[in-house]
């Protein structure tokens, strides 16, 4: 199984090389969104003399260019695709082979965030000389995040394949991806920082899944979570992936 994963992960890092012109594409939204809301969010910070609630200039910086990175190291695609694939029958091929497809896809995932990750962490690196970003990381923050950022991806590379499958039972999933992105957008951390949001859109964040698969590793990678608070992160993460 470990040898035929990594053959997997060999090929899938083959074809990514193969389309270099389109991972670039992408690569340019993934930067350009963060990028539009940290402009918007340091204008309302300036305009309300220098910070909103605990986020001043520099914080919404450091949070939205770490978010460039942890969205892009939990970010899947696979909802996109298995409309495609039921559809037109390549699905029946893939299940032929001596591999889950659910194997292929963390495959295809992996090698897609080894090439993103080595013009996505120089571009992030360029950007935080444009904007100062104010890291208050610790060394014990980065070890806390490391499981975080693991358990956050497994969590949404589960959902959203589960959330593929509705395409056996109906021709169009279009809609029902748009919906999802759009309550995962809300309710991520990926808009604005939750501690932005009025108090019963943080309690609902709470207890849907979507904070735990980006805003907890981000808050914790940010030094924003006390060790009770992460501890209890990981547990609701391993729960939800449960689930």
């Amino acid at each position: 199984m470990l040898h035929a994963l990594w053959v997997q992960l060999k090929t899938s890092s083959a074809v990514n090389l193969q389309y270099r012109a389109a991972n670039l594409i992408w690569l340019i939204g993934a930067v350009l969104e963060p990028v539009i809301y940290l402009i918007v969010w340091d204008t309302v910070a300036q305009v309300q003399g220098g910070s909103v609630g605990s986020y001043s200039s520099s914080d919404f910086a450091a949070y939205f260019l770490a978010l460039m990175v942890v969205d892009r190291l939990t970010f899947t695609w696979i909802m996109w695709e298995y409309e495609f694939f039921i559809r037109e029958g390549t699905l029946a091929r893939r299940l032929l082979r001596p591999l889950h497809p659910f194997w292929v896809d963390v495959m295809d995932n992996l090698a897609y965030k080894a090439f993103i990750m080595v013009v996505l962490v120089p571009t992030v690196l360029v950007l935080t000389v444009f904007f100062r970003p104010s890291f208050q990381t610790t060394f014990l923050d980065l070890l806390a995040f490391l499981p975080a950022l693991v358990l956050a991806f497994a969590l949404r590379f589960c959902l959203e394949w589960a959330l593929a499958m509705a395409a056996f039972w109906t021709t169009r999933i279009n809609a029902i991806n748009q919906v999802y992105f759009v309550v995962f957008l809300f309710f991520s951390g990926r808009l604005a920082p939750l501690e932005l949001l009025p108090g019963y859109a943080q309690t609902l964040a709470n207890a849907l899944p979507f904070r735990w698969m980006l805003s907890f590793p981000l808050e914790v990678l940010l030094g924003r979570l006390s060790a009770q608070e992460i501890a209890v992160g990981y547990a609701v993460q391993i729960g939800w992936t449960g689930v």
